[in-house]
């Protein structure tokens, strides 16, 4: 009794055929780093156009990997929040259509509750309760999961996402786009202590983020207050190491810290991970430490579930238990807003 699953929430087209007991039959992405990499990062209208080329042959694609037709499937999960507007409408609209024309039910997946929801699928046990910390290029959230779907948001990030800054640091270093894969390469071979960075909010009585002052530190380490124009900067390979090896201690420092103080707070046995940052080896090798020393377990998505995927969307079994679906009035919820 397989399901549908689509996700369409920023640039990544993708499309899954999961089993009722999770299983992933088919899986298909299709995704667009080429067409925003001249932008230096992603643009809204250019994603949304790229998903509706693509979403129907990336959903058919799913089904030939299945070997199934479309009268098989039993639901279409799809992702409604949160994400670009333009991209999660054409998601919404294909799902809706088709759960119409194939008269199947329709089931919404919040896409960070799916991202942590990969440590489960990874897993052959249940990892509930837990602290899950979401880091991705436009999120980075906790929140304590009592269950796959029983979530409560404890804070995250009031300017900068951890991954947006990461491309951002990159497009001032002309690392190209993605920048997250090319900050972390060169961070490999730099002084980690040769900058003394921010980290924000270490010493608040909250779980909330801020990256917005880490990235602002790493401009005026490049080119001073006041200075726009990074392309006419040259920086020596190694002093752009130190700086890539600075930074990116600074912010996993900073998630590493908040995450540990929340798993203590809520006293909490493990810590669960997900979204693309996750794929970052720095992170997870300081994650994985903190974890030893602490005393608690550790569970990261692993690095093919990591980046934005339909297979994590396999989270709308655990609604279908409940008898949770959605109607096909259902509406979208775009933007990076606190809460989710």
């Amino acid at each position: 009794m397989p399901i549908l699953t689509i996700e369409s929430t920023c640039d990544e087209t993708a499309a899954a055929v999961i089993s009722e007991t999770g299983d992933v039959l088919g899986d298909c992405i299709a995704t667009q780093e080429a067409l925003h990499e001249k932008f230096r990062g992603v643009v809204p209208e250019v994603a949304a156009r790229a998903h509706l080329e693509r979403i129907l042959p990336v959903i058919d694609s799913a089904l030939n990997q299945a070997g199934i037709s479309h009268q098989q499937i039993t639901a279409i999960a799809v992702a409604d929040r949160p994400g670009l507007a333009g991209s999660l409408l054409v998601g919404l609209v294909a799902a809706k259509t088709l759960a119409i024309a194939w008269e199947k039910p329709l089931v919404a997946v919040n896409h960070l509750h799916a991202h942590l929801y990969a440590c489960q699928i990874a897993s052959d046990r249940n990892i509930y309760p837990c602290v899950g910390l979401v880091v991705s290029g436009g999120h980075t959230s906790l929140y304590h999961c009592e269950g796959p779907i029983e979530l409560t948001y404890l804070g995250g990030t009031i300017d900068d996402a951890a991954g947006e800054a990461f491309d951002k640091v990159a497009a001032m270093l002309q690392l190209g786009f993605p920048g997250g894969p090319a900050v972390s390469e060169l961070a490999s071979r730099g002084n980690r202590k040769a900058f003394n960075f921010p980290r924000s909010l270490l010493k608040a009585d909250n779980f909330d983020f801020s990256f917005s002052g880490l990235k602002t530190a790493v401009r005026y380490a490049i080119a001073g207050p006041g200075h726009q124009d990074f392309s006419k900067i040259e920086v020596q390979p190694q002093i752009k190491a130190d700086l890539c090896a600075s930074f990116e201690t600074a912010a996993v420092d900073v998630l590493v810290q908040k995450s540990s103080i929340a798993v203590k707070k809520l006293q909490c046995s493990r810590l669960i991970v997900g979204g693309g940052v996750a794929a970052n080896g720095y992170l997870r090798e300081q994650l994985q430490k903190r974890s030893i020393a602490d005393g608690f377990e550790l569970i990261i998505a692993p690095l093919n579930l990591c980046t934005d995927n339909a297979v994590m969307g396999a989270i709308a079994l655990e609604k279908i238990k409940r008898n949770e679906y959605a109607s096909v009035d259902l509406d979208i919820t775009p933007g990076l807003q606190r809460g989710f």
